[in-house]
């Protein structure tokens, strides 16, 4: 038996806070971390819609993640930063309290995300990974949209690009 068949499958994660709360996010769907910047707002777009980003000539649409999650609203500090992930061929910014790192999460050490009851939307967390003292939810960004709020980033983002032309 070769030495490769005992080890149990690694994934990477971007690890992430909001509040205390740490979240992760597979490095492969990552495009980018940067720091925050002045968002625009889009009027008509969901509460937790911040608004758009030109970042380097692309507009990208900007959650709030923290409304997304029904919590808080934050003010912005040094540490807040704004990962790029792509969602369904669409680049969308996630507003986040601070970055951790990337962490090889052993998937041995990865569990299904608990069940609350139809009351709590859990959806969105794909799994839950032990490390060390900390549990660290693991996003599902697929699911962090429905599919029409998918059609409305694409539209939002397109709308911007067709203006400034």
């Amino acid at each position: 038996m070769t030495p490769n068949t005992v080890q149990s499958r690694r994934e990477r994660y971007l690890t992430f806070f909001l509040g205390e709360e740490q979240y992760g996010i597979a490095i492969d769907r990552i495009k980018e971390i940067i720091a925050m910047m002045k968002v625009t707002y889009v009027p008509k777009t969901p509460p937790y819609m911040r608004g758009v980003i030109n970042l380097r000539g692309s507009i990208i649409p900007v959650v709030d993640t923290r409304l997304r999650f029904g919590m808080e609203p934050r003010e912005g500090d040094m540490h807040t930063a704004i990962i790029i992930v792509e969602v369904e061929k669409v680049n969308v910014g996630f507003i986040v309290d601070r970055v951790e790192e990337v962490a090889s999460i052993d998937a041995a050490n990865l569990g299904s995300a608990p069940k609350f009851g139809s009351n709590v939307d859990t959806d969105f967390i794909c799994a839950m990974a032990q490390m060390g003292e900390n549990v660290v939810m693991i996003l599902d960004v697929l699911k962090l949209f429905e599919a029409d709020e998918l059609v409305n980033l694409e539209t939002i983002q397109n709308t911007h690009l067709s203006e400034g032309e």
